[in-house]
């Protein structure tokens, strides 16, 4: 699957609509940014139920300050709507897909216990 243009308009229902989404938070002017593109490209051929979705943070610059993006390029992954990943640095393949990998084997009803239990937690303090 080659990689798809995220904007404020299709972002929250490509993030609902998949299982597995990663984003990558890039600028043209980043060299980090362009090194790290083709081997993105490359992955997401690899894994063709994964939605591989860039975000380009001159253009959307609302959808990088609502997740507090300070440095380029950022790769975050949601899975079943959670943000189980997110990292700054540009990442080589072999990394990059041990963290595919590890997303999809996440036991995802552990996460959500945890996710639970962060927000009553906030909610009692």
């Amino acid at each position: 699957m080659a990689t798809v243009e995220l904007n404020r308009d299709n972002f929250k229902q490509t993030v609902d609509d998949n299982g597995v989404v990663l984003v990558d938070f890039w600028a043209e002017w980043c060299g980090p940014c362009r090194m790290f593109a083709p081997i993105y490209e490359e992955v997401s051929e690899r894994y063709p139920g994964v939605v591989f979705g860039k975000i380009n943070t001159e253009i959307e610059r609302e959808l990088a300050q609502m997740f507090g993006i300070r440095s380029i390029p950022t790769l975050m992954i949601f899975r079943e709507q959670i943000i189980i990943f997110a990292q700054p640095g540009a990442l080589p393949g072999s990394a990059l897909e041990d963290i595919i990998q590890k997303a999809q084997a996440l036991d995802m009803n552990m996460v959500r216990e945890q996710v639970s239990k962060q927000q009553q937690s906030r909610q009692d303090a």
